[in-house]
């Protein structure tokens, strides 16, 4: 196992001499998926889209027809937004 580390290191160490953009591009990969779990801001996303009303487009064919007036179902209060 000291081995495969050792060649890990030196493959790392000539790639970042020769191609840095090459190490770093898979690394900023993986923090684009992890960073938004850590975001304090992906909670209120969250409850922002839960509190938009989601309504059906509208299609070509039917018109606006199979668009509700007025929204069956209770949404949350979007009141904590106005006190950020």
């Amino acid at each position: 196992i000291d081995q495969d580390g050792g060649k890990i290191a030196a493959f790392l160490k000539n790639a970042w001499a020769k191609e840095p953009v090459l190490v770093v591009a898979p690394i900023i990969g993986r923090l684009d998926i992890i960073l938004p779990l850590l975001s304090p801001y992906t909670d209120h996303t969250v409850m922002i889209n839960q509190a938009i009303l989601q309504l059906p487009a509208p299609s070509e064919t039917r018109g606006m027809a199979d668009v509700p007036a007025t929204p069956d179902c209770q949404r949350p209060s979007l009141e904590w937004l106005k006190k950020l």
